[in-house]
């Protein structure tokens, strides 16, 4: 069974995700919809990237993956579908393919025009592309190869060999703080030291917990996440309120 992710920050409270939904079943109703989130903060593409990024490899390969988000119509309006490890990425042409993967290969691109007087013309697009898929049509005949994409540059911790600056980059439903810096990076960085990592004004977190519950709680602490993200959390708690940390915010980790 064809599998079709959907990510949106449509929201659920209006009518926009069933339009689209029902869009799409009734242009491939043999296909499988699986809904990511449609709880991405309005015009966030950052947020929405990281959904994705996170979610999409367990998948299996030939899902299609729908993102709409920042849909803001423009005289110049696209979309561009991209093929990438065996997966096929449908989004706005607004930079979000470009924070989401820094490696495209420029041939397993697409450009899908929008007409910017449609009302709600990610509906179309999307149903357009998932018919054409259900046709069982090939990839390259899906549009034309674009111009070069709009590209936003995701940000990345600075490191040094005593430290490294990092940036809240998610806070999700629990409150739980993502930063930018991955496992690797700082097991890397650190080399068996000791550390200390610092964020607005509260006392440092001074060493790395395997789960929330290895402290008492309401107490903070850090760990990497199932995505292998360094995360600050209170156990039991919301860190983000408690913390007094927002998406951008600067943490740092000194190393001795």
């Amino acid at each position: 069974m064809q599998l079709v992710t959907l990510t949106t920050d449509f929201g659920t409270q209006d009518y926009y995700v069933g339009a689209l939904k029902g869009a799409l079943v009734s242009r491939a109703p043999e296909f499988r919809l699986v809904d990511i989130s449609h709880d991405i903060k309005a015009f966030d593409i950052v947020q929405g990237a990281f959904v994705v990024a996170n979610t999409w490899r367990e998948f299996p390969e030939n899902t299609i993956h729908f993102i709409g988000v920042n849909c803001v119509y423009q005289p110049e309006y696209r979309f561009v579908a991209a093929r990438h490890e065996g997966h096929y990425f449908i989004a706005p042409d607004n930079g979000l393919l470009t924070i989401l993967f820094q490696n495209l290969d420029p041939a397993n691109l697409r450009s899908i025009p929008a007409n910017a007087k449609e009302h709600f013309a990610v509906r179309n697009v999307f149903a357009n592309i998932i018919a054409h898929f259900a046709e069982n049509k090939p990839f390259e005949e899906l549009g034309e190869h674009p111009a070069p994409l709009l590209e936003r540059i995701s940000i990345q911790p600075v490191i040094t060999p005593t430290r490294i600056r990092g940036t809240v980059i998610h806070v999700d439903n629990f409150e739980n703080v993502v930063v930018n810096i991955r496992r690797e990076v700082f097991e890397k960085t650190l080399n068996g030291r000791n550390f200390s990592l610092f964020f607005k004004r509260n006392d440092p977190i001074t060493k790395l917990s395997e789960n929330y519950c290895d402290v008492p709680t309401g107490e903070q602490l850090c760990l990497f996440n199932a995505a292998d993200y360094l995360e600050i959390a209170v156990n039991m708690g919301k860190a983000a309120s408690l913390l007094g940390l927002k998406v951008e915010d600067v943490v740092e980790v000194v190393i001795e």
